[in-house]
């Protein structure tokens, strides 16, 4: 399955793109906010393209040839949290690179559409780290609404609040 949007295409992630995974996902900004360690190598960011951005609904997000980014619907048993037979979690990220276009979510909103239009989805939800201002703004943009906050603990052992946020089919303005 392959996703267009006005500037981005949304495609599943090729073994070839290790190297422009891995000198994006090796940024310290990038991960940890988001809940998962930097890249340590190439091999690193193969791994991670063979096995968690295999899964279905995965996609590199575009921009001109380059993956600059990764959105995903994911689904029970693969979600952070369960949150109910007819629901997807919504995860993604940009390079920093390219943060402050409105990629993240373009890109989402393109995935949210397929959702709810073409696979049976009911719910969608989301969580960001309390300290994610760029990614509640996204969020937000996106019509999600505040459901509650979690403790949760971070790869690193660390306890973090992380807010989960909820959109139904009739809040989605897409």
């Amino acid at each position: 399955m392959i996703l267009k949007t006005e500037n981005l295409t949304l495609r599943p992630w090729q073994e070839d793109d290790a190297e422009c995974l891995y000198h994006f996902a090796k940024n310290p900004h990038i991960g940890p906010i988001a809940g998962w360690p930097p890249h340590e190598s190439v091999e690193d960011s193969l791994n991670i393209i063979k096995t968690v951005f295999s899964k279905k609904e995965t996609y590199a997000i575009v921009k001109d040839d380059v993956p600059i980014g990764c959105v995903a619907l994911l689904f029970h048993p693969d979600t952070n949290h369960w949150w109910g037979e007819d629901s997807a979690e919504l995860g993604y990220w940009v390079a920093e690179e390219h943060w402050g276009n409105n990629y993240a979510t373009e890109a989402s909103q393109a995935l949210i559409k397929r959702a709810f239009d073409d696979l049976e989805v009911g719910e969608i939800y989301a969580s960001y780290r309390i300290d994610n201002a760029k990614s509640k703004r996204v969020l937000e943009k996106l019509n999600f609404k505040y459901l509650d906050e979690l403790n949760n603990i971070n790869y690193l052992g660390e306890e973090i609040i992380e807010i989960a946020v909820k959109l139904e089919r009739e809040e989605f303005d897409g």
